[in-house]
């Protein structure tokens, strides 16, 4: 058995990078749907298809538990595939909850009431469907009260990540910076949305200023991950070596996956 890791393209790298340096030793099988991405401009069928077919690949490979690292498929699949699809057997985790948790200062797992929090003006950059969603609006609301959140849509920012237009993507990510600012001009944090954005973080902080908090998701769900594993151990066995699933071209997505991680990575053909 191993965890799988699943993706609309290469966003969850940044995620799988987090869980391999918190968990060196848990095999991990990564899942990239870089035929069908992005995912941000889908409607919820859509993803809701593309995502079971994907999670039903790990599945298929040994994955009893499933973290979705794409925030477009937590946002608009999760819920749905939880109440009437995952198997009584198996776990599909998405990657809100950490980021939120960390955010209203609450511990993994504690179901108390919402009450007040420190930080009251969020912005939230994640993609057109995620916005949409208001997934995250929601299960903050599970959690905090009095919080006002702004979102902003991110057109554009995930294809120039996937083509490797990092000129592009640092141009987009400003763009969208100013236009959130100009509907909040002084937030106090801001999420980062979207599992791709990491690889931009930094234009992020640049453009928000150094007042703003930045909360990014990859290395809160590797803790969550961790603290999961350790009262849920049963979910993850012996395993084996690490393996990189794609729906694209393997050679082409190895090549990028190699650009952004500055290691070597080799995908192998998806089997669905």
């Amino acid at each position: 058995m191993a965890v799988g890791i699943f993706d609309s393209g290469l966003g969850g790298l940044t995620v799988l990078e987090a869980v391999t340096k918190r968990l060196p030793d848990l095999p991990v099988v990564y899942f990239g749907d870089n035929a069908h991405t992005p995912y941000g401009v889908r409607d919820a069928d859509d993803i809701y298809d593309l995502t079971t077919a994907g999670v039903q690949c790990l599945f298929d490979q040994g994955c009893d538990l499933v973290i979705l690292a794409c925030n477009t498929a937590s946002a608009a699949a999760l819920r749905r595939m939880q109440e009437g699809w995952v198997p009584h057997d198996k776990r599909v985790l998405g990657v809100f909850v950490p980021l939120i948790e960390a955010l209203t200062e609450r511990k993994w797992g504690d179901n108390s009431p919402p009450r007040e929090v420190a930080v009251k003006h969020v912005a939230l950059f994640a993609t057109p469907t995620t916005v949409s969603s208001r997934a995250f609006q929601r299960e903050l609301a599970f959690r905090a009260i009095g919080v006002d959140v702004e979102a902003q849509p991110c057109a554009g920012v995930v294809d120039a990540i996937e083509m490797g237009d990092m000129i592009l993507a640092d141009a987009l990510v400003r763009s969208h910076v100013e236009s959130l600012q100009r509907r909040m001009p002084k937030p106090e944090a801001a999420i980062l949305g979207c599992t791709h954005y990491p690889l931009v973080e930094e234009v992020f902080r640049d453009a928000l200023g150094p007042e703003v908090a930045v909360y990014s998701q990859p290395n809160l769900v590797a803790e969550s991950l961790a603290d999961y594993l350790d009262r849920r151990p049963e979910m993850v066995g012996p395993g084996g070596e690490t393996k990189f699933l794609t729906t694209g071209d393997p050679k082409r997505v190895s090549s990028k996956a190699t650009q952004f991680l500055r290691r070597q990575i080799a995908f192998e053909s998806a089997d669905l």
